[in-house]
């Protein structure tokens, strides 16, 4: 990049052509919610700092690839098809700091806002070179279909010729590329890797969508059931699907154990959880560790809250699990009794 750059100087065109390199959100170690945004730290020494120092220095934009299908397809227990596709929703509060999002494209570029702020580079420019929604996937890719690819691409340009920033930088001047123009028939994975275009190689049209704000007058997405039913395993510190849709929060012992009591006063105290389970001689106080009861105590807020998204997070001191943990499958089932009318509402 910096070679690049010295010779743009040498040439006198480094005013009016920038040198960035684009990330991918798996750079971050955490992307949710969108305030606890950070990157990998065995990446910000050695890649980090001297390309945001680079791009400061340079007046460029840091480039991100982002494609919230991929966050969807993964886990479509906790996050809406409405959400993900710009679509009328109540949106997600984010427990950091309270601001409320209506997609979840927008809460992922402001995780990598919050990533770059955590570093002290809140004056650089960003710039999505990458985002799209594929027409046709296999029978796992949950969602990928040319009804929601049209959806997401026409919602994008909706949302970026009408909407302004973000929640966390609402004067942000964002510059959004869809990927891609044409299907690429001979890309090997996943079908949905081959499925991304607007164009088919024969140069037909995928779907149609509009550019124009003119264009916008007159578009509306067309809802459709999502395709497929397979289950996709995630892992400790993220969300493990259900197909029964049944979830529970669980503390996460390697998070410390500073934070889990901070976590714990919150969620008795604030939040407004049920602990009094859990109280000395109470039917839940054993197994009397810190880990045991502030599981009890998360559960509770996550199912008073509806199990929506951000309510078991706590910080990074929670995570989400499909089957209730087997020291706690009793004290939960009982706990989840009492919840039967707020599920089935």
């Amino acid at each position: 990049m910096k070679n690049i750059h010295q010779a743009l100087v040498k040439s006198n065109l480094h005013s009016d052509i920038k040198i960035s390199s684009p990330i991918a959100l798996s750079a971050l170690q955490n992307s949710y919610p969108s305030s606890a945004g950070s990157f990998r730290p065995e990446l910000i020494e050695p890649v980090f700092k001297p390309m945001l120092n680079f791009l400061r220095q340079t007046g460029s934009f840091l480039m991100v690839n982002a494609y919230p299908f991929f966050a969807y397809e993964s886990n479509t227990d906790v996050i809406s098809l409405d959400y993900a596709l710009f679509r009328e929703n109540p949106g997600v509060v984010d427990a950091g700091n309270g601001l409320r999002y209506f997609s979840l494209f927008d809460a992922q570029i402001d995780a990598v806002f919050a990533a770059m702020s955590a570093l002290k580079y809140d004056d650089i420019r960003l710039v999505v070179t990458e985002t799209g929604w594929p027409s046709k996937g296999d029978e796992n890719e949950i969602g990928a279909s040319v009804e929601n690819a049209a959806a997401y691409n026409g919602n994008l340009v909706r949302r970026i010729l009408t909407g302004g920033g973000t929640p966390l930088r609402p004067k942000a001047d964002l510059t959004v590329y869809l990927f891609a123009l044409f299907n690429e028939n001979n890309k090997v994975g996943p079908t949905s890797e081959r499925n991304y275009g607007l164009f088919y190689p024969t140069e037909e049209k995928v779907y149609d969508i509009p550019f124009t704000v003119e264009g916008l007058k007159k578009y509306h997405d067309r809802r459709s059931p999502v395709a497929g039913n397979q289950p996709v395993n995630g892992g400790k510190g993220g969300v493990s699907k259900s197909t029964t849709g049944n979830t529970w929060c669980v503390a996460n012992g390697e998070a410390g154990k500073e934070k889990l009591q901070a976590a714990l006063d919150f969620a008795c105290g604030e939040g407004g959880a049920d602990c009094h389970s859990i109280q000395p001689g109470a039917t839940c106080y054993d197994p009397n560790t810190l880990e045991a009861h502030a599981s009890f105590a998360f559960n509770s807020y996550y199912q008073k809250n509806g199990r929506h998204m951000g309510t078991c997070y706590f910080g990074g001191a929670a995570y989400v699990v499909t089957q209730p943990p087997s020291a706690y499958s009793i004290l939960l089932s009982l706990f989840n009794s009492a919840h039967i009318k707020l599920f089935s509402a």
